[in-house]
């Protein structure tokens, strides 16, 4: 069963064992059941696991080839991926359709070194789900929300110092003046957090 897998996997190709989409997960979990029965249970014999692999190695074909053919049923099976951030603002529409906490995101982008969305032109979500992301110049980043866990916490309301703010739910950066409580211009919230301009450190 182990060289079955194998070969299975080898003539799946390489998109096969990469980042899955949702389909081609699916076919891995039905290789994985396929494979178990006969390794654990002696009754059930080699021919019936063969059978299975063949006939889900052939739909995967089969389904690859449509996949190919047509945009629509790419589309419909592995979904499109989605602008999350441009120009260093949430795309908040965009970002209502993904199942992906703001935390989450947040920590993916830190984990490329990114501290505020002032350093981030364009971020997009792929079909696999990871994120890419597309960087401004050391010399075009502007001020932006912060990322980093203790200072996205120090939220105000109520602005007591001039200064760039980032509204805490879109991203949307201006300077503000001394004011009891302004509203985002983009989104109407009322909660900001002081703007960075740092540099990316790579």
């Amino acid at each position: 069963m182990y060289l079955i897998v194998l070969f299975s996997l080898r003539v799946l190709g390489k998109r096969g064992v990469k980042q899955l989409s949702v389909f081609e997960l699916v076919v891995i979990i039905s290789l994985g059941s396929a494979a178990g029965d006969p390794m654990f249970y002696k009754e059930v014999g080699l021919i019936s696991a063969v059978a299975v692999f063949s006939v889900v190695v052939f739909a995967y074909k089969v389904t690859s080839y449509f996949v190919n053919k047509s945009k629509k049923v790419e589309q419909l099976l592995e979904g499109s991926c989605t602008c999350l951030i441009k120009d260093g603002r949430f795309s908040i529409d965009n970002f209502k359709k993904e199942t992906l906490a703001q935390d989450e995101f947040f920590s993916e982008l830190r984990l490329q070194s990114i501290s505020h969305l002032g350093q981030v032109e364009l971020a997009i979500i792929e079909t696999s789900g990871s994120v890419s992301v597309f960087f401004y110049s050391t010399e075009e980043v502007k001020y932006g929300l912060p990322i980093l866990p203790a200072l996205f916490c120090e939220k105000h309301i109520e602005i007591k110092q001039k200064g760039h703010y980032s509204c805490s739910f879109c991203g949307y950066t201006e300077q503000l003046s001394p004011n009891k409580k302004i509203a985002c211009k983009v989104c109407d919230k009322t909660e900001w957090v002081k703007s960075t301009n740092n540099k990316r450190i790579t």
